[in-house]
């Protein structure tokens, strides 16, 4: 039995799959300045060759374009199927304690370093696959073509430089996510907001305003300062926030005497709003109680509290909530925003199902906004990514994860995107367990070896079946 076959082989040829594996963890791969040659820095093109060593060594050829990503192709037939992964790697980062980022250790079954869940690790994975299919002797009648990138975390512009050389496959994974199967990333909107408002001279007044650091983001932190009031003063709303909120807040006398507030809430990822604590929304709805004096900013603010209302993750108070069966709700998160003296801008996140449209989210957005006086220039949506979950090429992978684990597998939609957002018929298809914290992008980042292995068969059993039935 074929399953059976490629358990025994990845077994067999596990000690190989973890130093090819820590061969390219010793690599910091992380995103750094342009060279001749090299546009994504030394070590970005390093991983790359790396990556080209291994897939020499088991006998693939590969073609390298210009250091943006390589290929490796499996045979000479026509396109079957295209897996995508990728070698960059976030920034180290800070906290490691089972060893450094880049020094390699397996314990416990499990191998910790930057890149062991994403995506080195998994690309590993699907090299073996295509050995293990090579060397077991399965025949494919179309070609598998495995493409490493390396400028995945900072925007996909390798994707962008090898499509514009290559076609599409008719199929195409990548195992950068989750199992079992992501067949929607949701669409959705940026939008962006601003409106001169004058806070007045006299009275408890908004001086300056600051919160979040990327648009993708919760604010976890957000500041603000005020005049024309004490700290005593303004306790009494700091603590009735607090209770509704769950956001605490800081204040610190200015040099000036004004009243510095720190707003202490949880980040998140703004496609998953829920899981964080918006700051800059706890911050909203206390200074719409602070008693400022009548101003159009004390107008203004109180309007944004009452349309982004703090634990409003789904944009009902904007008049855009919505949701399909297959794709889910729509999310929203305020994400930044600034007042100047003069300015009050801000931005949100919308993260929209399938069933969102012009009219019933931008539109609907923009006409609500401008009931406060606020134009939403620059704002753009963007669309959905879909492959349809009854297709054959979702079906089939879902029976190869199936298969193998045991597990029921149903396809599911995230607000993220992937590294096949634009592809007509790509999926993400692994490697990791919505059940296990590999610690992606966090410190002491690891994948089972477990899991690696078994990936491996999945990988295979997926590259037989589409390209070789």
């Amino acid at each position: 039995m074929r399953k059976e076959e490629l358990k025994t082989y990845i077994e067999n040829h596990e000690s190989e799959m973890i130093e090819d594996l820590k061969s390219l963890i010793r690599i910091p791969s992380e995103k750094q300045a342009a060279e001749p040659g090299k546009p994504f820095g030394a070590p970005a093109a390093e991983a790359l060759a790396q990556g080209s060593r291994i897939l020499e060594k088991y006998g693939f050829a590969v073609t390298n374009y210009d250091n943006y990503a390589i290929a490796a192709d499996f045979n000479g037939e026509e396109k079957g199927l295209d897996i995508l992964a990728h070698l960059d790697v976030v920034p180290a980062g800070e906290g490691w304690q089972e060893t450094d980022p880049f020094t390699p250790l397996v314990k416990d079954g499990k191998m910790f370093g930057r890149g062991t869940a994403d995506d080195k690790g998994p690309a590993i994975a699907a090299i073996y696959a295509m050995r293990a299919v090579k060397e077991l002797g399965f025949p494919l009648k179309k070609n598998v073509r495995l493409v490493l990138g390396s400028d995945e975390e900072c925007g996909s512009s390798d994707l962008e430089y090898y499509y514009k050389k290559e076609t599409e496959a008719p199929c195409t994974f990548s195992p950068d996510a989750e199992f079992p199967v992501i067949n929607i990333e949701k669409g959705g909107m940026r939008g962006h907001f601003e409106k001169a408002s004058n806070a007045g001279t006299t009275g408890v007044r908004l001086v300056s305003l600051q919160a979040g650091t990327k648009l993708n983001v919760v604010p976890g932190k957000a500041y603000a300062e005020l005049a024309g009031i004490t700290k005593e003063a303004l306790k009494a709303c700091v603590d009735e926030t607090e209770q509704k909120t769950g956001v605490s807040f800081v204040l610190e006398d200015a040099e000036n005497g004004n009243i510095k507030i720190t707003a202490c809430g949880a980040f998140a990822h703004a496609s998953t709003p829920e899981m964080g604590n918006n700051a800059l929304t706890a911050l909203l709805q206390l200074l719409a109680s602070a008693g400022m004096e009548e101003s159009e900013l004390k107008n203004d603010i109180i309007f944004l509290g009452q349309v982004y209302p703090h634990g409003d993750a789904k944009g009902a108070a904007l008049g855009v909530a919505m949701a399909d069966e297959e794709s889910g709700e729509l999310t929203l998160s305020l994400d930044l925003m600034n007042y100047d003296g003069k300015t009050l801008t801000g931005s949100y996140d919308c993260r929209a199902p399938i069933c969102a449209t012009r009219e019933n989210l931008y539109e609907t957005a923009e006409q609500n906004m401008k009931k406060g006086g606020f134009a939403m220039e620059g704002s753009a949506m963007f669309p959905p990514h879909h492959v349809p979950a009854d297709s054959p090429f979702v079906q089939t992978l879902l029976q190869c994860y199936t298969d193998v684990t045991g597990k029921p597998g149903k396809p599911f939609a995230i607000g993220g995107g992937t590294y096949v957002h634009h592809l007509k018929n790509g999926v993400a298809f692994g490697c990791a367990d919505l059940e296990v914290d590999n610690r992606m992008h966090g410190a002491d980042e690891f994948v089972e070896i477990e899991c690696l292995k078994e990936c491996v068969v999945i990988f295979a059993e997926a590259i037989v079946r589409i390209c070789g039935e």
